[in-house]
């Protein structure tokens, strides 16, 4: 196989974007491909509008190579388009329309009407309050936000590589390779402020540097997707949605801390996004633009993906590491820290999957293209996953230091049913929460930290003044406990025993003194525990114990909790709008929801705890709760 050179590169480029050039003047209809819109039966959706058009003559594309005559279409499927709430999603270009809760029976219509009469179905449009929406950039939800990891996400396919090139795909890394040092990239990251987005916030630049300056025979380039957060999926979205940004980030980390391999760590329970990487991987090899001696400049990079088995833990540095080398995922005493000696021993860039896919735009736009967003310690955008007791659920990216506020409100749409917000918890069961008071406050790495809280991967899950606190706290001390490794006493056995603590407390069983103890067992933990994940995991209780301190004290003095013993709520889940993805099975801390795949699932309200998970787990909507006399 002849070698691609730089000449080529651009030939290919150049072909890419003919052919998309070409492609614009066709209909275009995209499909949502995300795992979201696919479980709520989008690859029928699919089937059926490309069934529709081939019985009509329409001539079908489904990639670029592959051009659509003067009467033709082309058909794709895209990545996430973030609007979980409103899915299966279908746009179509260039009429600009935006045709929501698409289903298979409504394709003939589109085909015909849409497709080839140039109208619109007004049925199918999004609305809000009394006003239609065909535009998918007038709605509110995307209006708001500012998509730059996430911008070609549901506007491309997400398994082309010539669309991907024909974007700007590669341009990054050619640039890396040909015009810039191993020193001026780490200086470019660094100067653009960039902040890892896995949740510790620690610059990148300085991470690339220190693996860059390390001497070693051999060095890696490791990618967490390793998201475990209940109700998150940010890395989920852009792993599905733009894998090539990812690959190429990693890439360009290679050049600059001279490392030739790159390992991407994702959950086993990601199955679409392991099958988009492995085709990104495989169209990249097959083009020259991965593998040895890359465009002949004598750089060789080669990409393995590890699937995790889904332990919170590895989530942590080490603890990947060492999965990936077969060994049990359990964190290690530091120092050594990864950069020195991480993967198999040697020197280890570690980055998130939204940090790595920053990375491209950095790189082709400059560190001060990129410090334009944000604010000044923390610059750039951030995703996060919105969930929980929400009007609008799904994937947004904001600006850093975007308020809460404009987010749950503005983009979000507000709190359910007309109920009052209460708090939001951020940051997952590492996190903390947010009440009121903070709608306002910017949400950066610095201000976050103020208040006892921390950015984390991105996950948001919004709760009502329905919501118990306490039994809140509790469903994430459950879910840390149950995720601890057990390597250090102080995770293993401290969580334990406040686990033990607020089951006490949510039954009315409890004393004040409990409060004392938890405060005392959380500073503890805290200041011992060997990773981040025992270090983090008394945030949920201690913010809850500092801003709803009198639903403890209902529960420990009055032994009576207005909010979760007032009146008796049986949950049920909706049959019309259960897809059966199981999210709410996979989330429930009691194992109260059971089910088969694409069937309605069914709860169990003689052992659900009302915490509120499979709320921020459903992408659908299908919770209900019905209040009873108590």
């Amino acid at each position: 196989m002849s070698i691609l050179t730089r000449d080529g590169f651009h030939a290919l480029q150049a072909e890419a974007c003919a052919l998309l050039d070409k492609s614009r003047k066709v209909t275009n209809v995209l499909v949502c491909a995300g795992t979201g819109c696919i479980a709520s039966g989008s690859m029928k959706v699919y089937e059926c509008l490309k069934d529709a058009c081939q019985k009509r003559g329409l001539q079908v594309s489904v990639q670029l190579k592959e051009e659509a005559g003067a009467k033709g279409i082309h058909l794709k499927k895209s990545g996430c388009h973030g609007f979980c709430e409103i899915g299966p999603l279908v746009n179509i270009e260039p009429l600009d329309i935006l045709y929501t809760h698409v289903k298979a029976e409504d394709c003939e219509e589109i085909v015909e009407k849409t497709i080839l009469g140039g109208q619109v179905i007004d049925r199918l449009l999004y609305k809000l309050e009394g006003q239609t929406y065909q535009r998918r950039d007038d709605i509110p939800f995307y209006k708001h936000q500012e998509r730059i990891v996430l911008k070609d996400s549901g506007k491309s396919d997400a398994e082309d590589l010539m669309e991907y090139l024909a974007l700007g795909g590669y341009s990054a890394f050619e640039k890396a390779l040909f015009d810039m040092t191993d020193e001026q990239i780490c200086r470019e990251v660094l100067d653009s402020g960039l902040r890892g987005r896995g949740g510790g916030g620690f610059p990148t630049g300085r991470k690339w540097e220190s693996v860059r300056k390390n001497v070693s025979d051999i060095k890696y380039v490791v990618c967490n997707g390793d998201e475990g957060d209940p109700g998150a999926f940010m890395d989920q979205g852009v792993m599905e949605g733009n894998p090539h940004s990812v690959i190429e980030g990693m890439m360009i980390a290679g050049l600059a801390v001279g490392s030739t391999e790159g390992y991407i760590y994702v959950r086993a329970e990601y199955p679409l996004a392991v099958e988009r990487l492995r085709i990104a991987i495989r169209q990249a090899e097959s083009a020259g633009l991965l593998g040895d001696n890359i465009l002949n400049s004598g750089f060789s990079f080669h990409m393995h993906i590890n699937r995790g088995a889904g332990a919170f833990v590895c989530g942590e540095g080490s603890a990947l590491t060492a999965s990936i080398e077969g060994k049990r995922g359990m964190p290690r005493t530091k120092p050594p820290r990864t950069v020195d000696q991480g993967l198999w021993g040697k020197p280890t860039v570690l980055n998130n999957v939204e940090t790595f896919a920053s990375v491209p735009g950095i790189i082709l736009h400059s560190a001060a293209a990129y410090r334009a967003h944000g604010t000044d310690g923390s610059p750039g955008t951030k995703t996060f996953a919105l969930t929980g007791n929400v009007v609008n659920t799904g994937l947004v990216e904001v600006p850093m230091g975007t308020t809460l506020r404009k987010i749950i409100f503005d983009i979000g749409g507000g709190i359910k049913d007309g109920k009052k917000f209460k708090a939001v918890q951020i940051g997952g069961p590492a996190g903390g929460c947010l009440t009121e008071e903070h709608l306002d406050m910017p949400l950066d790495f610095d201000s976050l930290k103020k208040v006892g809280a921390i950015v984390g991967s991105g996950g948001l899950v919004v709760m009502d003044e329905d919501t118990c606190m306490v039994e809140t706290a509790r469903f994430f001390m459950h879910f840390t406990q149950n995720e601890s490794c057990g390597k250090c006493v102080p995770c293993r056995e401290g969580t334990k025993r406040m686990l033990e603590i607020l089951d006490r407390i949510i039954a009315n069983e409890g004393s004040p003194e409990d409060l004392d103890m938890l405060e005392n067992l959380a500073d503890t933990i805290s200041t011992t525990a060997l990773c981040g994940l025992g270090q983090s995991a008394c945030k949920p209780v201690l913010s809850t114990l500092r801003y709803f301190r009198d639903e403890y004290l209902h529960h420990v003095v009055d032994h009576h909790c207005p909010v979760c013993n007032g009146r008796k709520r049986r949950l049920e889940i909706k049959e019309d709008l259960c897809k059966g993805c199981g999210k709410c099975a996979k989330n429930c801390p009691m194992e109260a929801i059971s089910g088969h795949p694409r069937t309605p699932y069914v709860i169990d309200n003689e052992k659900c705890i009302h915490c509120g998970a499979c709320w921020g787990a459903c992408p659908f909507g299908a919770i209900d709760a019905i209040e009873e006399e108590g």
